[in-house]
């Protein structure tokens, strides 16, 4: 028997009378992680990290996910509950957080990171960092499992947070050190080791300050290493003050130059004259940025979605919170054909207006259809299409009271939507107490999802 054939026999318990294990996610060497569900917040899909009960250590560990409970940050996970629990008669530990679609660690096997795409990640990052710095806390453990995306929103798992040297344990400076590793880590696809020399070869299109800063943080020595605000002005320098404008050498008057507030001098037209402006004295950067939200100084567009979620070649990304990634392979059935669709969700071909009586026999038996939602990014990656067949059971008020994947095509991310959406159907009552049997089909591609039910006929 599999690890993973011992940890899915969990799958149906539940923990505390509160939260089901609906689904395996993930293990690390100390700690299993299910999906799980919050109805106190609302939440119909949450992560839970179970650890055993080390009776040492146990009091300490649920004081420092107390304390995470207590933060609010738009760039750190939640964390909605605590405490201890048994399973299979043994003690354990539990915590409830935030379910986090993507991570960082699964993109690295199959690609670096551009300086761009650093740029981007290490904005959130820094200002998550830097709010955790300024209580004394730590983040603990910044390497690339933790570095989370939620709803298209960078977060840094907030279960390794504690008190900054809390009992001989990571500092600030040696938050840094690990950030840096990470960093290297995202641009060349090696970790760097933490201790010996430093030798980090960087990618040549990274700025001279920002690679400098980098080796910095691998240094040995702590004093070294740079802050996060020292950090984050590499990533987010203040603009530089707009220059003098000069007037043109021997410039006729119907070319005047005018010198304007917002960039270089303009040429201003003659009818009707150009009214001169004073320039504006540069605006203090340092205190806007200060003054600004994290959200706020969040690049326009932040699309986390273009490099976590490789459709065709990441699939079902577990909450890496804990855990690394697991790279997603394709299904030797991806390309089995689909039988003709009974009920089309999008553009249905049109069709003459049948009488009254055809009409009633002719309707749909979906009372709802629940469709995926996929992200721009997330369609971006696919070539072609990726078809997922789930097969459900429907019960005699029309609820889905069971679902099986029957093929999950070249993804399993695009599988677990398909899988999670199809318990959200909702079709007619029938007469038979019998339960019923669909076999729903999906179809992602760059254009949409589609959804489509075909009653299942036991043979």
């Amino acid at each position: 028997m599999t690890e993973t054939e011992i940890w899915t026999k969990w799958e149906s318990q539940v923990v505390n009378g509160v939260f089901p294990l609906r689904r395996f996610l993930g293990r690390s060497n100390h700690s299993v992680v299910f999906l799980t569900e919050c109805r106190a917040r609302n939440l119909p899909n949450a992560a839970i990290k179970i650890i055993p009960a080390d009776p040492a250590r146990a009091e300490s560990q649920l004081s420092r996910w107390a304390l995470a409970a207590s933060l609010s940050h738009p760039h750190l996970i939640r964390v909605l509950e605590a405490g201890r629990c048994k399973l299979g008669g043994h003690p354990f530990l539990f915590v409830v957080t935030e379910y986090a679609e993507q991570n960082l660690a699964q993109i690295l096997p199959h690609r670096a990171l551009t300086s761009a795409e650093v740029r981007e990640m290490l904005t959130p990052a820094l200002d998550a960092l830097a709010f955790l710095h300024g209580q004394n806390l730590v983040q603990g453990q910044l390497k690339p499992p933790n570095f989370l995306v939620v709803n298209d929103q960078l977060k840094l798992a907030s279960d390794t947070i504690r008190a900054a040297g809390e009992a001989g344990g990571i500092d600030r400076a040696g938050d840094m050190q690990v950030l840096g590793a990470t960093i290297v880590e995202a641009l060349t696809q090696n970790r760097p080791a933490l201790e010996g020399p430093v030798d980090a070869p960087l990618p040549a299109t990274l700025s001279l300050g920002l690679a400098d800063a980098v080796l910095r943080c691998l240094s040995p020595e702590p004093g070294n290493r740079p802050t996060v605000s020292e950090l984050r002005a590499l990533i987010d320098p203040a603009p530089e003050a707009p220059p003098t404008p000069v007037a043109a050498p021997q410039a006729p008057p119907a070319a005047a130059r005018v010198p304007m507030a917002d960039g270089p001098a303009q040429p201003a037209p003659v009818p009707p004259p150009a009214e001169t402006r004073a320039p504006r004295p540069a605006p203090d950067a340092s205190a806007a940025t200060r003054a600004a939200p994290p959200a706020a100084r969040r690049p326009a567009s932040m699309p986390y979605s273009r490099w976590l979620v490789p459709g065709a070649a990441v699939g079902l990304v577990l909450l890496a919170l804990w855990a690394g990634g697991r790279v997603l392979r394709g299904h030797p059935d991806s390309t089995r054909p689909i039988a003709q669709p009974m009920a089309l969700q999008q553009t249905p071909a049109p069709a003459a207006a049948p009488s009254s009586a055809t009409a009633q026999s002719a309707a749909s038996p979906v009372v709802h259809e629940e469709i995926p939602a996929v992200s721009r990014g997330a369609r971006g990656s696919i070539h072609g299409q990726i078809k997922v067949a789930v097969h459900i059971t429907v019960d005699r008020a029309g609820n889905v009271i069971a679902e099986n994947l029957e093929m999950h095509g070249s993804s399993k991310y695009f599988a677990r939507l398909a899988t999670d959406a199809a318990r959200k159907w909702k079709f007619v009552a029938a007469d038979s107490a019998a339960p019923r049997e669909w076999l729903l089909q999906f179809e992602f591609s760059r254009d949409g999802v589609t959804g489509h039910a075909l009653p299942r006929v036991k043979p």
